[in-house]
Parts: C-alpha cells; sequence; structure tokens
C-alpha cells in the first residue's frame, strides 16, 4: 500500500514533466484506457511550455532528460523499439545525450578508496580532478598509474543503485497495470521490457561486467590490429570502479581531421564494416551502442572502441535466422523470407504465409528499389519489425537492439562517405562466411557435429539406462511378487466358485 502510494506520488511528477513538454502523445495515440487518453489531451493544453519543438520524440526526449537519469537510460532502450513509437520518435530518442552536471572529484576519490582498498595516492602517479566526462551512471578521471601506465578511471555516481532501483520498482508497478487495462498492448510485452532494461542497467551498474565485456571482445579481435578494444586494468577495477587503458585518436566523425592527416575513408569503413559484421555473426557478442563517441581512429588508421555497458548477444539459431532472413529480403524471395520467420516461431502458425510474404515485399521494395549506397539493411529491419501487429510476431528484444545498432553504423558511414554502401566494403567477408556457415559444406559440418556430440554423450546415455534398469529390476521384482499373490488369489478363488458349482450340480441337478 505505502510503495503503491509513493509510486503514485511519483507518477504525478512525471505526468507533470511530459505535460509540460507535450509529450503525453503516447496516451494519446497509442492503445490506453479511454479516460487516460482524455486526461493526457486536457493536461497537455493545460500545462504546455511555449516555444517547443515540432517534432514528438525532440519533445519526449526533453521531457526525459529533465526526469533524470533513469528516464534518459529508458529513452535509450526504447530507441531500439520502434514497433512501440515509430521509427521517427525512436530515431529522436537515440539522439538523448546521457551528459549530466559531474559530481566533486572528492567523492570520486572517496569511491576510488573504498573499492580499491588504497589511498589514491598509492594507485596513481596523478589522477585530473576534472572529470573528461560526466553521464547518468557514471564519469571518468583521467590518471598515470604507479607504473606509468595512461589510464581512464570510471567511477560511478554517488547513491545511483538506489535511485535507479526505485525507478525501476515504479516502472514495475506501471508495466503490471498497464498489463492488466491495455490487453491490446500485450504484444508489446511491457513486464518484459521493463524487465530487460533492469537487466541491462543492474549489468551497467556493476563496472566489473563491463570490463569483462571489453575483455571478451577484445579477446574476439586478438590478432587484429585494425580494430582494438582497451586493456581492462584489474587490479585497479571493482563493482564502482572501471579502470583501462586510455584511448589515443580522435572521433570517427571529425572528417577534417581525418582528411588534414591524410587517411583513407573507404578502409575505415572497411574495417568498421568487417568488424561489425564479425561481432554479429561470426562472434554473435556485439557492442550494441556505436555511435561515432564511442569509436576513434588511431594513429595507424586503425579503430578503438571504447564504453561497454550496452552489448548485445545473438545465439547460434538466432544468427541462422538473421543470415537466412536478410539472404531473402535482398533477393527478394520473400517466401523464403516469410518461411524463415514461420520456422523459427516468431510469427504463429495460424497466420497466412503468404500474407506475411506480401506484406515484407511491401516494406522491402521501396528499400531494395534503391541506389545500391542508398540501402539501408538497419531501415529494412526497421520497417519488417513494424508490420508485426498485424501478424501477431511477438517481439524479438536482441533482434531489436541489433536493429538501432544496424542503423548507428549505417549512419556513421555514411558519415564517412555518403557514395558508399559500407556492406559493400565487407562483401568478401560477407561471401566467406555465407559459405563457411551456411553452405552444403557447413550443413554437412554441422550433421557430424551433431554426430560426434552425440558419440560423447553416448556413454553417460549408456550410464543412465544401466542404473534405471537396475532400479526398474527391484521394482519388477516387487511388482511380480504382488502380480503372482494376486493370479494366487484368484485361482484359489476360481476353484472355490468351481467346486460351488460342481457341489450345486450334484444335489440340485
Amino acid at each position: 500500500m505505502i510503495s503503491a502510494l509513493q509510486h503514485s506520488c511519483r507518477l504525478v511528477r512525471i505526468i507533470y514533466v511530459l505535460a509540460r513538454h507535450d509529450a503525453l502523445f503516447p496516451f494519446q495515440e497509442y492503445p490506453s484506457p479511454k479516460p487516460l487518453q482524455w486526461l493526457a489531451r486536457i493536461l497537455s493544453k493545460l500545462a504546455r511550455k511555449a516555444d517547443l519543438p515540432d517534432r514528438p520524440g525532440v519533445r519526449l526526449a526533453a521531457a526525459l532528460t529533465k526526469l533524470g537519469p533513469t528516464f534518459i537510460k529508458l529513452g535509450q532502450t526504447l530507441s531500439t523499439r520502434s514497433d512501440i513509437f515509430g521509427a521517427g520518435v525512436a530515431d529522436d530518442l537515440a539522439m538523448l545525450q546521457d551528459r549530466l552536471t559531474p559530481f566533486p572529484a572528492k567523492v570520486a576519490f572517496e569511491t576510488i578508496e573504498e573499492q580499491l582498498g588504497k589511498p589514491v595516492e598509492e594507485l596513481f602517479q596523478s589522477i585530473e580532478n576534472a572529470p573528461v566526462a560526466a553521464a547518468s551512471i557514471a564519469q571518468v578521471h583521467l590518471a598515470v598509474t604507479k607504473e606509468g601506465e595512461e589510464v581512464a578511471v570510471k567511477v560511478l555516481r554517488p547513491g545511483i543503485e538506489q535511485a535507479f532501483d526505485n525507478d525501476i520498482a515504479m516502472f514495475r508497478w506501471l508495466a503490471a497495470w498497464a498489463w492488466r487495462l491495455v490487453p491490446s498492448g500485450r504484444r508489446l510485452r511491457p513486464i518484459e521490457v521493463v524487465e530487460a532494461f533492469a537487466e541491462t542497467v543492474n549489468a551497467e551498474m556493476d563496472l566489473r561486467m563491463e570490463a569483462a565485456a571489453a575483455s571478451e571482445l577484445r579477446d574476439n579481435f586478438a590478432g587484429e590490429p585494425y580494430f582494438k578494444t582497451p586493456v581492462i586494468d584489474w587490479t585497479r577495477t571493482a563493482r564502482r570502479v572501471l579502470t583501462l587503458e586510455r584511448v589515443t585518436g580522435f572521433r570517427v566523425d571529425d572528417i577534417q581531421k581525418l582528411d588534414e592527416l591524410g587517411h583513407d575513408r573507404h578502409e575505415i569503413m572497411r574495417i568498421a564494416s568487417q568488424a561489425f559484421f564479425r561481432q554479429v555473426f561470426e562472434h554473435g557478442f556485439f557492442h550494441a551502442d556505436m555511435h561515432p563517441g564511442n569509436v576513434f581512429v588511431n594513429p595507424d588508421g586503425g579503430l578503438t572502441v571504447i564504453d561497454f555497458g550496452i552489448m548485445g548477444r545473438l545465439d547460434r539459431p538466432t544468427r541462422d535466422y538473421l543470415a537466412d532472413m536478410l539472404f531473402g529480403m535482398l533477393t527478394r524471395d520473400y517466401q523464403l523470407v516469410a518461411d524463415v520467420h514461420f520456422r523459427a516461431g516468431y510469427v504463429p502458425a495460424s497466420q497466412s504465409r503468404a500474407a506475411f510474404a506480401q506484406a515484407c515485399r511491401s516494406i522491402a521494395e521501396p528499400i531494395l528499389g534503391k541506389p545500391l549506397h542508398e540501402i539501408s539493411l538497419g531501415r529494412l529491419l526497421q520497417q519488417l519489425f513494424q508490420i508485426t501487429e498485424t501478424f501477431q510476431m511477438e517481439t524479438q528484444p536482441q533482434l531489436l537492439l541489433l536493429q538501432k545498432t544496424l542503423l548507428m553504423a549505417e549512419g556513421m558511414g555514411r558519415r564517412l562517405d555518403p557514395t558508399v554502401n559500407m556492406w559493400q566494403l565487407a562483401q568478401p567477408l560477407i561471401e566467406e562466411w555465407m559459405r563457411n556457415q551456411r553452405g552444403p559444406e557447413a550443413r554437412i559440418a554441422d550433421l557430424l557435429a551433431d554426430g560426434a556430440d552425440a558419440a560423447l554423450r553416448l556413454p553417460r546415455t549408456l550410464s543412465r539406462i544401466e542404473r534405471m534398469i537396475e532400479e526398474n529390476d527391484l521394482l519388477e521384482a516387487t511388482s511380480i511378487k504382488k502380480t503372482e499373490q494376486r493370479q494366487g488369489r484368484l485361482v484359489f478363488w476360481f476353484f472355490v466358485l468351481l467346486a460351488i458349482a460342481g457341489w450345486t450340480e450334484i444335489f440340485f441337478g
């Protein structure tokens, strides 16, 4: 009861801020109870500020920024959900700037000492007071270790965990009510969306998880000199502190700097596109926040990525689905696209395959009909996911995250050279992967691998069967004994009845 009252009070302030920014349109334009739609329209007219932007997504982004760190993160998460608010709003939310006022350096240093168990002076030769970046969850200070290594030290904001816990508790409360009150919106899985958001945020709250993600991505590209991730300083990393190698270079979208230093933009695009393709299809583990501020060009022309708080994973069946679906789209084989979706179980069997194939054609042809350098795989996936409501296709969060990351990567590519499609530059790698993973030889290899796996499991299986037989022998012996006793009783009574019948025949026959 108390928590419900607290959530209600918090909700009043949220609605007020949204109304001030004329950002209550989700309640007016999307499935919601009539009284709520009416209330949203009234509040927007009464509380709206003057001189607001025309684009609803920009107004919503401004309101979320005003509401604080949790809502900034929520907006960034919703930017991957074009199926909820549409492509325009999703694109505007993707532009949310995760920048806040820095907290005092004294507080940051106290956190470092508490987490690492040593005074800052024993850990670093020097550490800068002014942070180089301050975001909703953490801020970053540049430092030099006692060994003379230049590093960046990321420190969580004080009290941020409790603040996020409070807000997520309210989101869960709202999602539960939305599930009850808006049956037509259940397809969007509001409870699952909140839980996915909570899982992402909780991972970001433990900087050891970010360190592990950076380390895994680095291992995946070991031996590749032109795509790097910073080395983690594990001795100076804890739950609320992350220390990693300082990145040299400049942002990938600094075109003037690229040209001044004579870097080949096409080569940079090739490195970026092939690295991203390998992350998604070869490793199934990809950097899911690929905006230009997280990608740096090294002095040698290679790339270094930073900020590993948001990562995506795709298991092998999902990668196979994605490869077959994109292949079907790009070759205009829409029946294959439909078959892939039904086979994966993404579209219910009760839906029409022919109608789904027709819908895929309707969204793909306008995109595929453009010049090659204007074709966007991210936009193609975005359009595909927008037809989900018609065919009752359940939301696939991992694919929505990938779709948004594709749009980021393609936007970065267009910034480097708008006349070239980044996927053209990755074509040799894509063709090789398709041959190795989706060709006849790969199918045979999969069958052999399955057979080998079954052979390895055979001794354990036989051992289990033997134990079951031994156990069943005891059960069977007991069962046989009971059966024999029952049969003996039946035989006894049979002869009793037979004897009675015989004597009856003698005396009364």
